[in-house]
């Protein structure tokens, strides 16, 4: 592993939309139906450069993205601007490996450093790899939602996980 990198649209970007639309196709931890585009990968990189996000990514000695990781704010509302919602992606080939948890670490911190309040993670309820992550790292379970979602022909309910980060 080469280590950290921080993502963008020209040298991640093409990376980052594979594993987004592997996961759409794939799996339960995108609720979409429809994958990502290009112009897509634009707006959301922009969105994250603009609200101060970071989109952290973990490379391979040549070079390859093997995860990635963000956060955004959980709700638009100001009262939610010391919340955020992260997001972790591990490309399907370097799963079971412990990149998940080594990009959640690295973005709990840098959470930190820009003075959140508290971190959150909605995971579908089936997903007993990334629960058993959260709460190795020490996340709480803070709620389910029932039926939420409907993907694959199945409704799907999300858990709410929660770490406090700092105080105000």
């Amino acid at each position: 592993m080469n280590g950290f990198v921080e993502c963008s649209l020209e040298q991640q970007g093409a990376a980052i939309l594979e594993i987004f639309n592997d996961a759409i196709a794939h799996t339960t931890a995108l609720y979409d139906y429809q994958e990502r585009t290009l112009d897509d990968m634009r707006s959301w990189f922009a969105a994250k450069h603009e609200g101060n996000l970071p989109v952290v990514g973990l490379e391979s000695s040549d070079k390859k993205l093997m995860g990635f990781a963000t956060y955004g704010r959980f709700r638009p509302q100001a009262a939610y601007l010391h919340t955020v919602e992260h997001s972790v992606y591990v490309h399907s080939d370097y799963r079971g490996n412990g990149l998940g948890r080594t990009l959640l670490v690295e973005l709990i911190q840098r959470a930190k450093e820009q003075g959140h309040h508290q971190m959150l993670g909605l995971i579908d309820a089936q997903n007993e790899a990334s629960i058993h992550l959260h709460q190795s790292i020490g996340f709480q379970h803070a709620g389910t939602l029932k039926e939420v979602g409907y993907k694959f022909e199945r409704w799907l309910d999300v858990e709410i996980y929660q770490l406090p980060l700092a105080s105000h």
